[in-house]
Parts: structure tokens; C-alpha cells; sequence
């Protein structure tokens, strides 16, 4: 369990601040998603903590009900953004777009926040942009450092939105991209934003979009990392108390479906676009402000659960063997939510150094390299990191043709 000094319970919303908060689903206790353990924790205790959901009646915000202290989640920190190719193609193009639509130039300066190894920095750096990365995470702030991406190392707030501005001057640019969803205080932040960006600036955020996370049943998103899971619409109420607005919303397909939202201060000099629009009308049609649509959510879920294990169980009975691929930290609150321990799958392969010689936080599944794969055959690949489901199987093809074959969990489990 849990040290109570570790863990708060948000009791009002986000967003609008109101308390109006209803439970919506419950996924029980789960260890920190990208807590990884060496063969020596093994031997120690392991915290737990519960992972829960509440819905804002008021404005329809979906957020954790408790919330982890950040130093536990983001002071060591296992995931590195490059080691993924379709997030370096992906980052890449952002930049591009960016630089050529706000006509950015030598003397622009971007601040991205929750930085990382400086995978979206680099080209904005490559494109002429001046870059400065914040990240509180010192290991991979030195990545990005070796990378040529100046990084301070801290949590981004008003008080180092200042430093920066002092040291540095004004943002035309700054982004938040998987970060923005982290974050326990967003007035904070929002505010830290506000006074460090010029008055023509634009910040761009870029979070999981809860109209993809419901149509597609993407509960293993939900870990303590991300603390609030964002619509269109409970976005625009946040910028408006804080005087920003939100001018245009494009669909990207990161992590099962996200939305790239772009903010600037109020009156600012950009139009609001028709894909807002768009994007509010779909979640009316979706009813993302009725809690019955949680309710059934929570119950797909429990399908999916019994289906994927029937799957597993069935091929264990027939002693395949099954081993995972990817471990994202999605993975881990399905491998915890589904009890699949070390009995089912062998081993788990990643292409991440930093992770491989781990074992799996709660289930104690040992992360490999995917060299083993040229000395060992497995029956069965579980795809734990579903959003690159395509590229890993590609890939793979040697194995396929070998007889070998993939089982994707998420939406709904079917073997390839």
C-alpha cells in the first residue's frame, strides 16, 4: 500500500474548481507505471496506489482521484521519447508546421516543457529556432544536454517562468506535448506560460483526447502519470478563467488518438478555426457530458478484460508460449489491472536500454532486449505497446512467417 505522505486526494475539479465529483471507475490498486525494479528490489516491499477516476458534473472534466507526489514519478525517469521512430517522424513534422505557420526565425525562442531528450527541441533547433528545454528530470536532462538541447532541470511554475524570462527573454513558441496531462496545479502552469510568452506567442499543448480514449476503450492509459484525461470543451473553460483562449484543435494519432490544442492570450492575433467546432460538435454527439457514458466504459472494460485472459489462459493450457512487446507504461496498468504476472508471459521486449534487465512494476515480468528473439521462439507476442502495433509487426514479418503470431489487447483483443 501506499505512505500516506505520498499521495493527496484532489477533491474539486481541475478545471472549473467546482467539488461536483462523481466516481466513475475504479481499476484498484497499481504500482507506479514506470517504476521499474532491478532483480534486487525484487526482494523489498512495493508501494501500491489507487488508481481511480472522478467526473466533473459541472463541466465534465475526467481526472485521478488521488494524486502520487511528482517527485516519485518524474525525478528518475525511464522513458526517452527518441528511442521511438515514429515519435522522431512525428516531432519532426510538428516542428516543421510550427516554424512555417507562426513564421518563426533565428531570434524566436521555443521553450518546450516536460522536454524530455529533446526529441521536438532538435528540429526546431535543425529549422534556425532558438530552444530551451524544461524537464525535471535530471538523467534525461543530460541526454538532452549531450544533444545540444540547453535544458533547465525543474518543474516549470511562475517562479521559473520568470528566471527563464530574465535570462533569456520571451517565447514566441512554448510547448507542453504528454505534459500537459501531468500536471496536478494547471493554473500554475498556465500562469508560469502566460507571463513568459510574447504577446503574439502561441502555446501549443498536445494530450490524449478523451472522444478517442472512450470510442476506443483506451483504459491503460490511465496511470498515475496522467492526472487528467481532457476534452475540447473543459479545455476552453480552463484557458478562459486563466484570460487565454483556445483558437484551433488539430486530431493527431499519438497514443491511440490526441489532440494538438493551441492557446494564446486573449484578443490574441489568431482566428479560431471550423476544427474547434468540429471537435466540440463530436463530443455532444459522443455525450462526454453524461456520466452514463463513463458507466458504460467501465463496463467494456471489464469485457475486454475477460476476453483477453480467456485468450492467454487457453493458449497457456496448449503450453505456447507467449511473450510481451513494448513496455510502455500503459502496459503495466494492464498487466496489473489483468493480474498477467511472469506465469504468462516469459518475458517482455523493449527496445529502451534503460529498461531492458528490469522487471515490471507489480507483475515482475523481466524486460529484454530484442536480440533475444534471434535465439529464442515464441509462440505468441502479446503487444503491449499497441500504438505502434503496425511498425513492430512489420518488423516482426520474420517471425509471422515463421509461424509466429501477435495478440493486440487494445480496443478489443483478437490475435494477427
Amino acid at each position: 500500500m501506499a505512505k500516506t505522505s505520498d499521495i493527496v486526494k484532489r477533491t474539486d475539479c481541475r478545471v472549473c474548481k467546482n467539488s461536483s465529483l462523481s466516481p466513475i471507475l475504479s481499476l484498484g490498486l497499481s504500482p507506479l507505471a514506470n517504476s521499474f525494479l532491478t532483480e534486487e528490489q525484487l526482494k523489498s516491499d512495493e508501494y501500491f496506489f489507487p488508481l481511480k477516476l472522478n467526473f466533473c458534473k459541472a463541466c465534465g472534466q475526467v481526472q485521478l482521484a488521488d494524486i502520487v507526489h511528482p517527485d516519485l514519478l518524474f525525478k528518475n525517469y525511464l522513458y526517452i521519447s527518441s528511442t521511438s521512430p515514429v515519435f522522431i517522424k512525428h516531432f519532426e513534422q510538428f516542428a516543421k508546421e510550427v516554424y512555417e505557420r507562426f513564421s518563426l526565425n533565428q531570434d524566436s525562442l521555443v521553450i518546450d516543457i516536460g522536454s524530455n531528450d529533446g526529441i521536438l527541441l532538435k528540429p526546431f533547433q535543425n529549422l534556425g529556432a532558438k530552444v530551451l528545454g524544461v524537464d525535471p528530470a535530471e538523467n534525461v536532462a543530460e541526454i538532452a544536454r549531450n544533444n545540444g538541447v540547453e535544458t533547465v532541470v525543474d518543474y516549470f511554475n511562475q517562479k521559473v517562468s520568470k528566471k527563464i524570462k530574465e535570462k533569456y527573454g520571451a517565447a514566441k513558441i512554448i510547448t507542453g506535448n504528454n505534459v500537459f496531462a501531468h500536471v496536478n496545479d494547471s493554473d500554475e502552469l498556465i500562469k508560469g506560460v502566460k507571463k513568459l510568452l510574447t504577446e503574439d506567442g502561441v502555446f501549443i499543448i498536445e494530450v490524449p483526447y478523451l472522444v478517442d480514449f472512450i470510442k476506443k476503450n483506451l483504459f491503460d492509459t490511465i496511470y498515475h502519470e496522467h492526472l487528467s484525461y481532457f476534452a475540447g470543451k473543459p479545455l476552453i473553460k480552463l484557458f478562459e478563467r486563466l484570460d487565454m483562449e483556445v483558437f484551433d484543435v488539430q486530431r493527431v494519432p499519438s497514443h491511440g488518438g490526441s489532440i494538438r490544442v493551441f492557446t494564446q492570450k486573449k484578443a490574441g492575433p489568431n482566428k479560431k478555426t471550423e476544427q474547434l467546432k468540429v471537435c466540440l460538435e463530436e463530443e455532444v454527439d459522443l455525450k462526454l457530458h453524461l456520466i452514463k457514458t463513463y458507466k458504460d466504459f467501465a463496463g467494456r472494460i471489464k469485457d475486454n478484460k475477460r476476453k483477453l485472459i480467456k485468450i492467454l489462459t487457453t493458449l497457456k493450457k496448449k503450453d505456447k508460449k507467449i511473450v510481451g512487446y513494448g513496455a510502455p507504461a500503459k502496459g503495466n496498468t494492464l498487466l496489473n489491472y489483468f493480474k498477467i504476472n511472469h506465469k504468462i508471459l516469459d518475458y517482455i521486449i523493449d527496445d529502451s536500454p534503460l529498461k531492458q534487465g528490469l522487471y515490471t512494476p507489480g507483475t515482475h515480468i523481466p524486460v529484454l532486449s530484442p536480440e533475444i528473439l534471434k535465439k529464442d521462439k515464441p509462440d505468441y507476442i502479446l503487444i503491449l505497446a499497441w500504438n505502434f502495433a503496425g511498425p513492430i509487426m512489420k518488423n516482426l514479418s520474420g517471425f509471422q512467417k515463421k509461424g509466429g503470431k501477435f495478440i493486440i489487447p487494445v480496443p478489443a483483443p483478437k490475435i494477427v
